[in-house]
């Protein structure tokens, strides 16, 4: 019997992926370049600095650019983009519902403390986990299992009771290395990536009965869509 649901952050609670990544975009764009999906994809679910934006503009533009200006640009333009945005459809629903069956919760994220726990404060979901676990309390991130495992220790729930919910292959697989089950969401960035095993593969949150998934992801074999 599922005993806890444990959430990724970024892109499956909050909608930050592709204001992120449409951010890069339209810089790259303003510098006559183009930042493709498939390139940005790559650091969707990891730590901050796996992948270098500015580098990576360096390098398509064949000049030196103001690091510091650009970073100030893109970490301004995404704030104007989310300071808004409520969580992704579905979500409060979900962790209403599984607090009310009396699930155990909590928040697998490889951001910072900082971004997560503010972020759920102004989306007034804090109150649903009994546990939050981010960059700052891990050694390393995903896809390493780390986080998880870390998460199934503060819930006290063995792995084989616990399901994940992620949004990124990168995220997945570190549920699956965890030896959880795992539910994944893609969104508009990870929606076309390759995902490896999985339980139980849904466009959206929206209209899902929780109750109805968990038996679902239970009965299904990994890597069913």
């Amino acid at each position: 019997m599922i005993q806890a649901v444990v959430f990724d952050f970024d892109g499956t609670i909050f909608d930050s992926e592709s204001h992120v990544y449409g951010v890069a975009r339209d810089l790259f764009a303003e510098h006559g370049a183009e930042l493709p999906l498939e390139v940005w994809a790559q650091c969707v679910g990891r730590e901050a600095g796996f992948f270098d934006p500015v580098a990576y503009l360096e390098e398509c533009t064949g000049r030196a650019l103001d690091r510091d200006e650009l970073n100030r640009l893109r970490r301004q333009r995404f704030m104007e983009r989310v300071q808004d945005q409520g969580p992704l459809p579905g979500v409060r629903e979900a962790l209403a519902a599984a607090h009310a069956q009396g699930l155990r919760l909590a928040v697998a994220s490889s951001g910072s403390r900082e971004w997560v726990e503010g972020q759920l404060g102004r989306l007034e979901l804090r109150r649903f986990f009994d546990c939050v676990l981010t960059a700052d309390d891990v050694e390393r991130v995903k896809p390493d299992p780390e986080l998880y495992l870390s998460a199934l220790r503060c819930l006290g729930v063995e792995a084989g009771r616990a399901v994940a919910i992620e949004d990124s292959p990168n995220g997945a697989l570190a549920a699956r290395r965890a030896g959880m089950y795992c539910v994944v969401v893609p969104n508009s960035v990870t929606a076309a990536l390759a995902f490896g095993d999985h339980h139980l593969r849904l466009d959206s949150l929206h209209g899902v009965e929780l109750r109805e998934l968990l038996e679902r992801v239970m009965a299904a074999s990994p890597g069913s869509a």
